[in-house]
This record gives C-alpha cells, structure tokens and sequence, in this order.
C-alpha cells in the first residue's frame, strides 16, 4: 500500500466542486428524471415532496409530472434503504441495492430482541409477508396482525422486525406529487411483479460495483465517507480491492480519499450558482467529513432537534435556509452570508422565482404572485 504522504493533497473548496459537478449541482443536467434517480444512488425521501426538489436543482426543465408519473408506473419506488431511511430509487436499485444492506437491517433487529422474547423471526417474515402480498397494508395493521400471533411481544419491535426483513415499499398514491394518501406497504417484489423483478434480477449489488458508483456521485470519498452513506460498516476490504483502479487525494487534514480517474474535478475557482435544497438532501448526509459543502460558521444550523430544514448553497457551501408559504419564498442567509453582494442577492432571486415557477402550486397563490424576501423563516 503507497504511503499517504505520496498523495497529492485536494483543498476543500477543490473537494467542493468536485462533490457539486458529480451531484448536477454546478449546473442543471440535461438527463432524464429516472436516469438521475439512478446516476445519484437514490434520492433522500422522508417526506413526499424533497424528491422532487432534489431533481429541480438538478435538472434541466424539471417538472414535478416527470417524476410522478414514474412512481405511477412503477419505475421508480419509495422504500427503506441507505441508513435504515426511506429513498426513492429506480427499480433496478431497489431491487439490488436493499440486499445489499440487509445486514444492517438485522442488526437493526437485534436492537429490539427484547420485545421480541419467544418470536420466531422466520415465521414472522413469512407471516407478515403473506399478510401485505394479501393487499397493501399500513404499518398499525401489520402490527396489529402479527399481535394476533405474538400477543406478549412488543407491538413496536414487532413492527421493526417486518419493516427490517422485508424489502417493503410505498404503494401509490403516497409519494406522487399532487396527490395524498397513507402509508401503505407491499413486498418490493410484489409491487413491481415478478416478470419485472426476475428480470431485473433480486440478487445484492456487488459491493465493489456500489463503491464505483457511490464515488460517481459523491467522489472524492474516504471509506468512512461511504460507510456514512450506506450506513454499512468494514467497507475498507473494498477499497483496497480497487485502489489500482482509483486516484487517490489526502484532504487537509491528512484523510485519504479514494476517487474514479476521469471523473469530473473541476476548477475551484468554478462558479457555483445558488440552489435552493429540500429537507433531507443526500448532499448534505452521505459524507462522515461534511467540511467539504458545511463551513464550520453552518454546522448544526439546518437542524433543530429531529426537525431538517429547507437549505440554500451559495457559492457552493450552505449559505442559508428557506420557506415557502402564504405567497412568499423567505430565504435566511447565515451571518456570514448576510452581506452578500447585491448580485449574489439577485442571483438568489432568479433562482427562487424559477423555483416558484416549476415548484409551488398554491390555487390561493397563482406563481406570477409569489414574491422572495430575506428574513428569518421563523418570522
């Protein structure tokens, strides 16, 4: 193994940009909403609407249809995967990427074995598994059905047993956009039907082939980076597997950080333009070094207890957080972006009224009325 002190050493605002070009946040791709799905490993899906912010910074001409209408017809699924969270992912990756983190899932498991004394976690996988395949279920009446079974177990743990063994995904109506309806569970399998899950194949995503891509889309990373990400652990065997195919970077701490050859790693001084981000944004999430898009000034600003907040970059780095209701887009910028220039204050402007414009569809409030202001987004 080289020695780290052979790399070459990459700066943070290099690391930066380099993050931005691989995540379509340099400049709106060009590419379709499903592709992007799966260019960038899955979308951040909490809640319904931040897929569809994620693609708006991202793309160009994005509409929210796009992505709704490949929820409808299945090309697309919301479902827990990376960090026991719920994503939206194409098919294909739902379908090979939740085998790959079931390991994580049973140590999930294994958290709740005290609620779940004398349960037989074989029979409960197939017992709730015949139970949602019977017809999409809510998470109150999985529970209340394995209960029949278990009546001395824990509900709660019972609940996280079916959830953690079963690959289960969101059935429409919830997460299009538009449109509301509870949360409903169904097999993964079952949802997309087995012409299309055999073709797609059920087997894990090979590790290495993840690592190749987890990098495409959030590269330069360290081991760590990526364990972050997947919520994985003991990945450094992959890594080093790779490290002849790789280019590896030190940051300016000494970390060492593995990339693809000929991925993008464009100039620092490469303008990066203001995007308004959702709740819950991978950008933000699936590094364990977060330095390379949150100043020290920002840390622990765009959280308040559980609660993530809607974030702005600006050049960049989270400059600030946002708010749009009652007909106004309010936008707080940090203290040290308080003062920014009256054109980077313009530039913020035009991209929250393109925002308002693709995003917002308020009847009260049609989108020539909507109107951006600076100020507190708890005022």
């Amino acid at each position: 193994m080289a020695s780290r002190t052979t790399h070459p050493v990459i700066d943070t605002r290099s690391l930066n940009r380099a993050t931005l070009a691989r995540q379509l946040l340099l400049g709106r791709a060009g590419m379709s909403a499903r592709d992007a799905v799966g260019h960038l490993l899955g979308l951040q899906a909490q809640n319904v609407k931040p897929p569809y912010y994620q693609l708006h910074a991202r793309l160009a001409g994005f509409r929210p249809a796009e992505l709704a209408g490949l929820m409808e017809s299945r090309e697309v699924v919301r479902m827990v995967t990376m960090r026991s969270t719920i994503h939206t992912h194409t098919a294909h990756d739902a379908l090979t990427l939740r085998p790959l983190v079931q390991p994580a899932r049973d140590r999930e498991v294994n958290q709740f074995r005290k609620g779940l004394v004398g349960v037989d976690l074989e029979r409960l996988t197939a017992s709730a598994r015949a139970f949602v395949e019977a017809g999409p279920r809510t998470m109150g009446e999985i529970r209340e059905e394995l209960l029949k079974q278990w009546p001395d177990a824990d509900p709660q743990s019972l609940a996280v047993a079916a959830r953690c063994r079963l690959p289960l995904v969101q059935v429409t109506p919830r997460g299009v956009w538009g449109r509301s309806g509870q949360v409903r569970l169904t097999t993964l399998e079952n949802w997309l039907g087995s012409e299309r899950a055999d073709a797609d194949g059920v087997a894990a995503a090979s590790v290495d082939d993840v690592v190749l891509r987890y990098l495409g889309a959030f590269g330069p990373a360290s081991v760590k980076d990526m364990q972050t990400w997947a919520g994985l652990t003991r990945l450094r065997e992959a890594f080093e597997r790779l490290r002849p195919r790789l280019v590896v970077f030190r940051d300016e701490n000494g970390a060492e950080l593995f990339d693809l050859p000929d991925a993008p790693r464009p100039d620092p001084a490469t303008p990066a333009p203001p995007r308004f981000l959702p709740e819950f944004d991978n950008l933000l999430l699936s590094h364990a070094d977060r330095t390379r898009v949150i100043t020290p000034e920002a840390k622990g600003r765009s959280w308040a207890g559980n609660q993530a907040y809607r974030t702005l970059l600006l050049d960049g780095f989270l400059a600030g957080l946002w708010k749009a209701e009652a007909g106004v887009l309010t936008v707080e910028l940090f203290t040290a972006a308080s003062n920014a220039a009256k054109a980077a204050k313009e530039e913020i402007v035009a991209e929250g009224e393109l925002l308002l414009a693709a995003m917002e569809e308020d009847p009260q409030t049609p989108a020539g009325r909507w109107s951006v202001r600076f100020g507190s987004i708890h005022g």
